[in-house]
């Protein structure tokens, strides 16, 4: 319709039997359009859940380790421990002591390291390895060096 004056606006809305909604108010001059409200809201609802669903906040996935883990376990975990970081989720890792194992605490301590040598480069260290009742915990995320590398990937494709 153009800039038109508020009352013509206003008189434009009742003729309709709708409503005048300021969408941009800080906009010179100020964005209105003619809706009916319900309407308006239900497909504003709309437009802000597709927005959620396109933005992923980074999940945090736990791995259970025990201190005398076997080697093959360890791969495997591992493995999960990788993928996990690539999808840019945090991974928190446990260690699990069962009877007579908190009397090895130091096994614990030794796995964690192994595994942070172990994983692929590009990680943050959120908590250090530290004890929460019999569970010995370390929590890791995706450093934004994994980010940069992939951007430079997409640009390379175009």
């Amino acid at each position: 319709m153009g800039v038109i004056s508020l009352q013509d606006a206003l008189r434009k809305a009742e003729e309709e039997g709708l409503d005048l909604i300021e969408v941009a108010p800080n906009a010179k001059p100020p964005v209105a359009r003619i809706v009916e409200l319900g309407k308006f809201r239900y497909l504003e609802e709309k437009r802000q859940q597709k927005e959620k669903r396109g933005s992923k906040s980074g999940d945090t996935k736990e791995i259970r380790l025990s201190p005398f883990i076997a080697e093959h376990d360890l791969e495997n975990r591992l493995a999960r421990i990788n993928e996990f970081l690539k999808e840019r989720n945090k991974v928190r890792l446990v260690v699990r002591f069962k009877g007579r194992e908190m009397g090895s605490k130091q096994f614990g301590y030794n796995l964690l390291g192994k595994v942070k040598s172990r994983i692929e480069t590009g990680i943050n260290i959120d908590m250090e390895p530290k004890f929460l009742g019999r569970n010995l915990m370390m929590v890791v995320s995706p450093s934004n060096k994994i980010k940069v590398e992939r951007q430079e990937v997409k640009e390379d494709t175009k």
